[in-house]
């Protein structure tokens, strides 16, 4: 059996369970390569948006009861809610065992002020027209299954993968407009309220990068996602890293044995365990 990777900090974002662009599979592999002392599940965990009894795998039943087993066995969890799954703000401040619901988070390590929060505070176009974010959402998924089913053939036919959506992103100015003002607006925030650093998802871009103004500096993060990027940040050593699953070569690990066979009662056992949760107010 292979040695986990001791762990401080995991951080993970836009999951988005219960929708065809979440790849749980890559996701579980990574959690199941991992001991992590703390982990944080940045917003947009499970898709309530888009959520469908119509569809929910098995392998992402999976990852919540891999969530579920970590906190059981000590890994302390904190989630925090995104505009994807903003349900679960009505249990902000409520927590149960190793479990806890917040907003925002804000942690000392090793001296140094870290703040974690989703970012779609940061989107107008949520707080304003809330119908219209969620439609383009249902696009943004639509556009996922197409394209998978286009890598489906690329790989059949030996060629690389190929991403919709990133190669749409990078060439509309209004989109990488979005991006720059999304992570000026983070760093601005951050440096003036002394945050040595700022870790954020929302974006589906994975960053690590220091930014530097006339008013001081901040080390910005992004832990990206697991639709498109596959990618989580990682604490250890007094440093983050940025980790990327396609970097990585993981293929000795496998889903626990003991997440093989999960039944309905035990997916509704994982999503309802929030319901008993005690409010720290």
């Amino acid at each position: 059996m292979k040695l986990k990777r001791k762990v401080e900090i995991v951080v993970i974002s836009d999951v988005h369970l219960g929708t065809y662009g979440c790849h749980a599979k890559q996701l579980l592999t990574y959690l199941s390569s991992v001991n992590p002392k703390h982990l944080i599940l940045n917003g947009d965990i499970i898709d309530i948006w888009q959520f469908s009894k119509r569809y929910f795998p098995k392998s992402h039943m999976q990852v919540l009861k891999k969530i579920v087993s970590l906190a059981a066995k000590g890994t302390k969890v904190t989630y925090i809610t995104g505009n994807h799954d903003e349900m679960l703000r009505k249990f902000t401040d409520s927590e149960i065992g190793n479990i806890s619901i917040v907003n925002k988070l804000v942690l000392e390590l090793d001296g140094k002020k870290a703040w974690f929060f989703h970012g779609d505070v940061f989107d107008v176009s949520i707080q304003n027209a809330k119908w219209l974010a969620k439609l383009g959402a249902y696009g943004y998924d639509l556009l996922i299954l197409i394209n998978r089913f286009i890598n489906w053939i690329l790989v059949t036919l030996g060629k690389e993968r190929y991403s919709l959506s990133k190669k749409i992103k990078n060439s509309v100015k209004g989109a990488l407009k979005y991006i720059s003002d999304f992570e000026k607006t983070a760093t601005d925030l951050a440096i003036e309220n002394g945050y040595d650093y700022v870790i954020c998802g929302h974006i589906h871009q994975p960053k690590n990068e220091i930014v530097e103004t006339k008013k001081g500096k901040t080390n910005y993060l992004n832990s990206g996602d697991w639709v498109e990027n596959f990618t989580a940040l990682e604490y250890q050593f007094k440093r983050w890293k940025l980790y990327r699953y396609s970097e990585d070569k993981l293929s000795a690990f496998y889903a626990d044995e003991e997440l093989k066979d999960m039944s309905e009662q035990e997916l509704i056992a994982a999503i309802t365990i929030m319901q008993p949760f005690k409010n720290t107010k």
